[in-house]
């Protein structure tokens, strides 16, 4: 059996007792589950001291969840991520034996043996994005209900690129991982969607003589990087997949944002798309090209612990840089 829970602070104060009575009956391990309220003080600075509020965090999980019955005809980043996930765990040659996956989804079943996991818990701010058994749980990755050191693996499938505070989101991954635990997510980059959101930029002005913002702003992958360095991984690293799709018919990329979800999921209200203005951008994204770039960044890193390797500290090195330069001069 499984169960859904309701995971803003609020929600958690307001119904304690009754998420307890339900969390008796659910599949989810004792060991994993936590209310919100009992988390690390740490773990709920995003949340006391909050950065400014770009998304609308309860419009994406609903855009999620409308978007779940045809999500399987858009879902072609979703699959290439998930895979490239799946190629990482494979490489690292070690068990799983209590994860988590948020935003994957069904795509749990694109993992192979050779991946390590055993125990395996689903996340997602939209419940009819939930595989349809298992072990479930409906959340917002900003306010995590998970109990300290209670998982070996954490990964989030392209939706933390809508976190409103990333760093603290991220901060809590970490505390729900025991030390040497791995954290993988998958987010869309600042490169992502660049000719739609200038064809919108573009129609619009010339049409109104103002703008918009009608697409998702997403992060550069240096701010990622930042991120993940504050949030307390080790052995941060973060790489890129490009991926170019051809549009010949522009409204197939909108109907396919549409269809992941995707579409603008901003707190600021934005004026109605005019038709003409609509008309007018889909014919600069084709005279643009029509070949759109889609992101994906991977953020990889490890709950410390003191097995890991740690750089040397300044002038604790036992070869000289002089002399190194000089070998391999020689060599």
């Amino acid at each position: 059996m499984s169960v859904w829970f309701l995971l803003s602070p609020i929600a958690h104060l307001l119904a304690y007792h009754e998420a307890r009575a339900l969390y008796a009956k659910t599949a989810v391990p004792a060991l994993v589950w936590q209310p919100v309220a009992l988390l690390p003080r740490a773990a709920l600075d995003g949340a006391m001291n909050a950065p400014p509020i770009v998304f609308n965090r309860r419009l994406y999980a609903d855009r999620r969840g409308r978007a779940a019955k045809h999500f399987a005809h858009h879902d072609f980043l979703h699959r290439r991520a998930m895979d490239d996930i799946v190629d990482r765990l494979e490489t690292v040659k070690r068990d799983f034996p209590h994860a988590l996956f948020s935003g994957a989804g069904g795509l749990i079943d694109r993992l192979t043996p050779q991946c390590s996991v055993d125990r395996i818990i689903s996340m997602d701010a939209a419940g009819r994005r939930l595989p349809t058994s298992g072990s479930r749980i409906v959340a917002d990755e900003e306010f995590l209900p998970l109990a300290p050191q209670s998982l070996n693996l954490f990964v989030s499938l392209l939706t933390l690129h809508v976190a409103n505070d990333l760093v603290g989101a991220l901060t809590q991954a970490r505390f729900a991982l025991k030390p040497d635990g791995l954290f993988i997510a998958a987010v869309f980059g600042e490169e992502t969607l660049r000719l739609l959101r200038r064809a919108f930029y573009e129609a619009e002005a010339q049409i109104t003589g103002g703008v918009s913002a009608r697409i998702t702003p997403f992060a550069s992958v240096q701010a990622y990087g930042q991120a993940l360095s504050r949030a307390g991984f080790a052995l941060p690293v973060v790489d890129v997949d490009r991926v170019s799709v051809q549009y010949d018919e522009p409204m197939k990329l909108l109907r396919d944002l549409r269809g992941m979800g995707e579409t603008r999921a901003l707190s600021t209200s934005a004026a109605p798309l005019r038709r003409e203005v609509l008309t007018k951008a889909m014919e600069v994204f084709l005279q643009g090209g029509g070949t759109e770039r889609f992101e994906i960044v991977y953020l990889t890193g490890w709950a410390p612990d003191q097995s890991q390797q740690k750089p040397l500290r300044p002038g604790k090195g036992q070869v000289a840089l002089e002399d190194a330069i000089k070998n391999a001069s020689e060599e």
